[in-house]
């Protein structure tokens, strides 16, 4: 099992459309440069930078300085975890009808 509070993290950096579409765009760009981040996101360079910001903290991206350019790309793997817990509960998920009520386990 994978440490609950990297996975915690790692929910936490999605948690937001503007990283999500942040995210998206990286995946079909890699390299992009910071002001196309911005473009495309259609925000403040200073909210996208905050966002940024957390996708890196959180692992979830990369970024490198090329000056006067920051480059940024997904790091390869860094949702595996949080996509194997989503895979493991959506496996053993028993469904609405397959609710067991606490006084049925004793008997």
């Amino acid at each position: 099992m994978t440490d609950p509070e990297h996975l915690s993290s790692l929910a936490k950096a999605l948690a937001h459309p503007a990283r999500v579409k942040i995210l998206h765009l990286l995946a079909r760009t890699p390299g992009c440069i910071g002001g196309d981040i911005v473009e495309a996101v259609g925000l403040a360079q200073s909210t996208v930078s905050e966002h940024l910001r957390i996708l890196k903290a959180a692992g979830v991206i990369t970024g490198e300085i090329d000056p006067p350019r920051v480059c940024y790309a997904l790091t390869p793997g860094a949702l595996s975890p949080l996509a194997a817990l989503i895979a493991e509960l959506d496996a053993t998920h028993p469904g609405a009808d397959a609710c067991v009520i606490p006084e049925q386990m004793e008997r």
